[in-house]
C-alpha cells in the first residue's frame, strides 16, 4: 500500500472512531451533567486553580472565565495564554479542550460552563432568516470561537440573569438572546485549525466550495493555481484574486494551515513519526515541514505532540 493510502486509511479510521463517538487516544471523554429533559446544564464556579484534564464530550460548550490572566487555554490544536475575561464557544463534536493554571496566581477565578446539545437549536430554526447569524456562529464554533472583551462585556450580565433563573422557561428565551448577541461580534476568532477539529470550510459560494472540496481531497498532492482556475473555469491571474477575496488567505497559506492542521492531528491520534507525517501531509523535505510547523503553532512536531500528551489521561 502507497503512503497516501496509508495516510487516508488511517484518516478514515480516525474519522470511523469519531463516529462511534470513541475519543482520541487517552483523552478523557467527559460525560457530561446535562438531562435529556433540559435545554442546557449551567455550573458556577469560584476556585483557585484549574485542574481538570484535557477532555471532549459532544455537548456544546459555552464557558466563560474571570480573574484568569495567566491560563493557559487550549482547544483543538491552538493553545493560547488568556487575559482577565475569556468566553469561548465550542460546537465541534469531540474537540479536545482543556484550561491550565499556567502562570495565573488568582484565587477567586470565577468559571461559569453552560452546556447544551445541538437540538436546543433544530435546523428547521437555524434555516430561518432570522437566525442565520447564529447559524453561522455555530459553524464556525466546530473549530472553537473567542470573543473579543469587548462582547464579553455585553453578555457578562446576561449569564448572571440566565443562572438566577436557569430552570424557567425565561432562561431558555435569555439563552437564545445570548447566542444572539455573540453571533453579532465580527471580532470573535476561530481557535483550532478546521483539519484538526475535522470541521471542514465549505464556503457558501458555489465555486469556492468546489475548490475546497478539491483541496480537501488533494492537500496531499501538488496542487497548483492553475487547476483549480481551470477547475470553475477562470484564468489564473482572475482565480487568486478572487479566493483571496472570498476565503481571506491566499491559495499557498489555505493549503499550508490544511496541511499543518492535518499533520497536528495525526501527530496526536497516530504513532506516526515525524518524518512520515510530514511526507503524507504532502510537504518535500522535513527542515520544511518543521519550519512552517513552528510558525503556524510556535513549537515543534515533537514539541507539539509531546505537550499534547502531557495534557492527556489514560482512561
Amino acid at each position: 500500500m502507497g503512503g497516501k493510502q496509508s495516510l487516508q486509511s488511517l484518516i478514515d479510521t480516525i474519522a470511523m472512531s469519531q463516529q462511534q463517538h470513541d475519543a482520541s487516544p487517552h483523552v478523557m471523554r467527559e460525560i457530561t451533567p446535562l438531562s435529556e429533559r433540559d435545554c442546557f446544564y449551567i455550573a458556577d464556579r469560584h476556585k483557585s486553580s484549574f485542574d481538570y484534564p484535557i477532555h471532549c464530550h459532544p455537548e456544546f460548550e459555552l464557558n466563560y472565565i474571570e480573574h484568569g490572566a495567566g491560563v493557559r487555554r487550549t482547544v483543538g490544536d491552538n493553545t493560547e495564554v488568556i487575559g482577565d475575561l475569556d468566553l469561548v464557544l465550542i460546537t465541534g463534536s469531540d474537540l479536545e479542550h482543556v484550561w491550565e493554571q499556567g502562570s495565573c496566581t488568582s484565587n477567586d477565578i470565577r468559571e461559569i460552563t453552560i452546556q447544551f446539545t445541538a437540538d436546543i437549536l433544530p435546523d428547521v430554526l437555524l434555516r430561518r432568516n432570522q437566525f442565520t447569524t447564529i447559524r453561522l456562529m455555530l459553524e464556525r464554533a466546530r473549530c472553537g470561537l473567542a470573543f473579543p472583551v469587548q462582547t464579553i462585556m455585553r453578555v457578562y450580565s446576561r449569564l448572571d440573569a440566565l443562572i438566577s433563573h436557569q430552570k424557567g422557561f425565561r432562561a431558555v428565551l435569555e439563552f437564545y438572546d445570548i447566542l444572539y448577541e455573540l453571533s453579532l461580534s465580527e471580532e470573535a476568532r476561530q481557535l483550532s485549525s478546521s483539519a484538526f477539529a475535522r470541521a471542514g470550510t465549505r464556503s457558501e459560494s458555489r465555486r469556492v466550495a468546489k475548490v475546497q472540496d478539491y483541496i480537501a481531497r488533494h492537500f496531499h498532492d501538488d496542487i497548483r493555481a492553475e487547476q483549480l482556475a481551470d477547475l470553475i473555469g477562470m484564468s489564473t491571474a482572475a482565480f487568486s484574486r478572487f479566493f483571496r477575496q472570498r476565503t481571506g488567505r491566499t491559495l499557498s497559506s489555505y493549503i499550508i494551515e490544511m496541511r499543518i492542521g492535518t499533520a497536528a492531528r495525526l501527530l496526536v491520534d497516530s504513532t506516526r513519526t515525524v518524518a512520515e507525517v510530514c511526507y503524507d501531509c504532502g510537504f518535500n523535505t522535513l527542515s520544511n515541514f518543521n519550519r512552517l510547523f513552528r510558525k503556524y503553532k510556535g513549537c515543534s512536531p515533537t514539541e507539539f505532540r509531546e505537550s499534547y500528551r502531557k495534557k492527556k489521561v489514560i482512561v
